[in-house]
């Protein structure tokens, strides 16, 4: 018999996006149009940030944005190897090589001081992410920027609505970055945002972007070849209705999460959800929870494939790009030398498993994944803790 599975995330739409999709279909500007305008402009107001530039992916635009800021070939640009979405990757796209730093175990984001031990003659720019929502140490990696005279890019692609220091997550890198795949909270399909407040940045951005409709006439436009990475009229309709709904949907994910540390307190053991020192808000991308030190990587692999059978879907949180083939082998990184060398990502890495978390599950679904995850766990890991 065939069994109904819990999906990991599930896009949250409805008449809002139907009216908008349908008045660009109904339109005569499928492409580089006001809708795209629009969709920034509600955008950089909701993160609350003066310029917003909207590109077909996180990857593309952090490859935009890199650019911009003249990094390249022979450059290094300091991260870390551990998130969801890939941004890291385009760090490699612009010739430019990445060096992977350490995390702090506890939020899963780019630790400072352990970045500050990475910087050479050649370090152009920090990468840090709002791992899994939760907010990095801004404060920290500003102040380490600063000394050093770095760019601060910040990845939220899995944090929106976050808080830190009073502001939303967003407002920290000298450009910060968004992508609304699943299973962002604002899910366009593909698609993506960068966002500052640099009045002569936002241009090279938006030049570095696509050629306009009106750069046709232009003799200066193509002095620095650009991409086509701009985002479609019919996705900026969708983010535009998604946008709209954004608030009510992130309070939705927040009773699913209560849900889940409710029903969590039947593990013996479990820690409570860690927040960090001037963190003031924290709107999980997923449910993830960390696996005992009994558990291996192919113990997780078991728990995911028991879980499936009970109709019920979740994955490894993050496959860290130090591990994976092209950086393990190509010239081009120093993910080779890195055997050993981040054990707090390699830990994590090994144990964090990714639960369903999204507006369509209710008390009675969060009720059943957490009893069956407490089955798996015993059966695999023969009553080994589970850490939140």
């Amino acid at each position: 018999m065939e069994v109904d599975v819990i999906s990991l995330f599930e896009p949250d739409g409805g008449d809002r996006e139907i009216d908008l999709v349908c008045a660009v279909l109904q339109s005569t500007r499928w492409s580089d149009g006001p809708m795209v305008e629009s969709f920034e402009r509600a955008f950089a107001g909701w993160v609350g940030r003066r310029h917003a530039v909207a590109v077909s992916s996180g990857t593309l635009g952090t490859w935009i944005a890199l650019r911009a800021f003249g990094i390249g070939p022979g450059d290094e640009v300091i991260c870390t190897s551990h998130a969801w979405h890939q941004v890291a990757q385009a760090i490699t796209l612009t010739g430019a090589t990445p060096v992977f730093s350490d995390i702090n175990y506890w939020t899963g984001s780019l630790n400072a001081d352990k970045a500050a031990l990475k910087i050479t003659p050649r370090t152009r720019a920090i990468l840090a992410g709002n791992t899994n929502g939760h907010p990095a140490a801004w404060g920290p990696l500003r102040a380490l920027a600063a000394a050093h005279n770095l760019k601060l890019i910040e990845d939220s692609s899995e944090a929106l609505g976050s808080r830190y220091q009073g502001q939303c997550v967003g407002n920290f890198g000298d450009v910060s970055v968004f992508d609304f795949s699943q299973p962002s909270a604002l899910c366009t399909g593909e698609g993506g945002m960068l966002v500052t407040d640099d009045d002569e940045l936002v241009h090279e951005l938006r030049y570095l972007r696509q050629r306009r409709l009106e750069d046709r006439a232009s003799v200066s436009v193509g002095s620095r070849v650009p991409l086509q990475a701009g985002m479609s009229e019919i996705t900026a309709a969708l983010g535009l209705a998604q946008l709209a709904g954004l608030d009510d949907r992130l309070a939705a994910r927040r009773q699913v999460v209560a849900w889940y540390h409710e029903h969590m307190q039947s593990f013996e053991g479990v820690k409570p959800p860690y927040i960090g020192d001037d963190v003031e808000e924290v709107h999980w991308m997923l449910y993830v929870v960390h696996l005992g030190k009994r558990f291996s990587g192919s113990a997780r692999a078991q728990m995911i494939d028991d879980l499936r059978s009970c109709g019920i879907e979740t994955v490894a949180y993050s496959h860290p790009l130090h591990q994976q083939y092209f950086y393990m082998n190509a010239a081009a990184t120093i993910g080779h030398q890195l055997g050993g060398l981040l054990p707090d990502t390699d830990r994590i890495s090994s144990r964090a498993l990714a639960l369903p978390l999204h507006t369509q599950l209710d008390a009675t679904q969060v009720k059943y994944i957490v009893n069956t995850l407490k089955d798996t766990a015993t059966n695999v890991g023969a009553g080994a803790a589970i850490y939140l």
